[in-house]
């Protein structure tokens, strides 16, 4: 059985007028219309263009945020440092027309300091509530394994609830919202390795690497064009989008129609990260203590379906779960430590499997 359903199946509700009713199983505006999709292109390649005015390279981490942002989820970007990670998300947040908050994380990083608290006003005689950065549309966390895990469980709750409380007050985040965060590898002393079941929060993690010659020449040249090396961070309007474009695209995103047999194919593939699926591997358990959960077969679906609306189609095919599916399996796939002690990754065995799964 599916783990998803099919939308055609359900009827659509009927529309308001002038507009004439839809036939009972037609696919949803999103889909049966044309030029949405080529819309959602063009809204895609305006945030390229903005991209490219202060980011070289890093195509990849330009599709990942863009895709994540889409898709409705939340990205985790490994690097070293100096690979322009925050320049990204800032980017980011100007394409949307959005809110930006930056946390630098540290040891001594309290969840009030993220979410909020309550001060006493002397004016008013009244606790007022002040909130925290993580109330803004795009919230970058830098190096987030440097914070507490009490500090990383609160801005996870909000990632996953869509909101924060304080002082027993429930207040909703902005929308959208998504949060950007980073870590780095190449240092572990003071540092609170995020656990595997908060990682599987993330919908995509990325690894950045170091660009190469040309692309290094290339933004020396960019920056020797401007009189700072600080970015102009302020909204173009003829390569930004607005919050409300970003609300069009999630809903379109969720509106791309997904075959039966592709739905089988996500979970084909996840189910084979477990041991299990049409074509286990043999020697798998040797090198994968955990597979991926269903959480990831989600992720996996909407990331395609935001890949398939970006290339202006309506409908999502087999090329579009594998463009992304080492970003969404590759923190959720845990190896074992003969498999560490060996140098094995975790995009080897994504790769395997890949190649092992039939491709509908």
């Amino acid at each position: 059985m599916s783990l998803f359903s099919n939308s055609s199946e359900t009827p659509l509700p009927p529309l308001p007028n002038p507009v004439p009713a839809a036939p009972a199983l037609q696919q949803p505006a999103a889909t049966r219309t044309p030029e949405n999709p080529q819309h959602a292109m063009q809204l895609a390649q305006r945030m390229r263009e903005r991209f490219s005015q202060g980011l070289v390279g890093q195509e990849q981490l330009r599709e990942s945020l863009i895709l994540t942002l889409i898709a409705g989820g939340h990205i985790l970007i490994e690097s070293v440092p100096g690979l322009a990670k925050t320049t990204a998300a800032r980017l980011l947040a100007s394409c949307v027309s959005g809110t930006f908050k930056r946390v630098q994380c540290t040891p001594d990083l309290m969840p009030a300091d993220l979410i909020g608290t309550q001060v006493f006003d002397f004016a008013s005689q009244k606790m007022i509530t002040q909130i925290g950065p993580v109330h803004a549309n795009i919230v970058l966390l830098d190096e987030i394994n440097r914070s507490s895990a009490k500090t990383q469980s609160a801005m996870l709750e909000a990632m996953a609830e869509g909101a924060t409380t304080i002082g027993g007050e429930r207040i909703s985040l902005p929308q959208p919202f998504m949060v950007i965060a980073t870590q780095n590898p190449i240092e572990e002393e003071g540092t609170y390795t995020l656990p595997e079941a908060q990682m599987d929060r993330f919908m995509m993690k990325t690894i950045m690497t170091y660009p190469s010659s040309q692309q290094e020449v290339a933004m020396l040249s960019l920056l020797g064009n401007q009189s700072s090396d600080t970015m102009n961070f302020e909204r173009d309007e003829t390569q930004s989008i607005t919050l409300s474009d970003v609300a069009y695209l999630r809903s379109a995103a969720r509106s791309v129609h997904v075959s039966e047999d592709v739905k089988k194919y996500v979970v084909d593939i996840v189910s084979t990260s477990r041991g299990a699926g049409t074509r286990p591997i043999k020697g798998l358990s040797s090198l994968v203590r955990l597979g991926a959960s269903p959480r990831a077969s989600i992720s996996l679906l909407r990331v395609a379906q935001a890949q398939a609306l970006i290339s202006g189609r309506d409908y999502v095919i087999p090329e579009d779960v594998k463009s992304h599916v080492h970003d969404v399996l590759r923190h959720r796939i845990l190896l074992t430590f003969e498999a560490l002690a060996d140098g094995i990754t975790a995009d080897q065995v994504i790769d395997t499997i890949v190649s092992t799964v039939p491709v509908p």
